[in-house]
């Protein structure tokens, strides 16, 4: 279902390789739910209004649908249903965030990753609502912590503050990984 679409390698946010401490990161603050979540803005290629949707069938409700972004088929998935959250009740703020991501690539028996970077491909998120692109230096997104997020660890690169709020930052290389979403898909379907 996640096919690649374009070659467009996703830039990596902190903890990643080739950043500079200091170097600023631009980040787009949304809303999933009652979170706060940003992702690198490097990763967004264009914010829609929410248009009508194909359900698929036999799918985790964290999958919407796909849609027609100019003859490409794209699959849109609900970031709150995928973070764990109840599923997104669209209104009139509600858009579809279309990013470019990098799934990981997996790794070998010896933990090596013999391939490098996984396959690139374009996915639309469904969140409630978009606010801003807002710049931090690398160093003052810190570690996510082990407890106290809604969000699982795993699914977080880090954490920042804007205006007094503590903001998520995304992972989508984790959030979308695409043998995990498979996975999940294959679950569901009834045989």
């Amino acid at each position: 279902m996640l096919q690649p679409l374009n070659s467009l390698p996703s830039t990596a946010i902190p903890g990643g390789t080739g950043h500079d401490s200091d170097a600023p990161l631009s980040l787009l603050r949304m809303s999933v739910g009652d979170e706060a979540l940003a992702v690198s803005i490097d990763d967004v290629r264009e914010i829609l209004q929410v248009a009508r949707l194909t359900p698929l069938p036999r799918t985790p409700d964290f999958v919407r649908g796909v849609m027609n972004l100019r003859g490409a088929v794209v699959p849109v998935i609900d970031l709150s249903a995928r973070l764990g959250g109840p599923a997104t009740v669209t209104g009139r703020r509600s858009c579809i965030v279309v990013v470019d991501a990098t799934d990981a690539a997996p790794a070998n028996a010896a933990g090596n990753d013999p391939d490098g970077p996984g396959q690139p491909f374009t996915v639309g998120l469904l969140v409630d609502a978009v606010y801003e692109v807002f710049d931090r230096a690398a160093h003052e997104v810190e570690s996510a912590p082990a407890l106290g997020t809604r969000v699982a660890p795993g699914f977080l690169r880090g954490i920042t503050r804007s205006g007094g709020q503590l903001i998520g930052v995304l992972a989508l290389q984790h959030v979308l990984a695409a043998d995990e979403l498979s996975n999940a898909i294959a679950a569901w379907r009834t045989h």
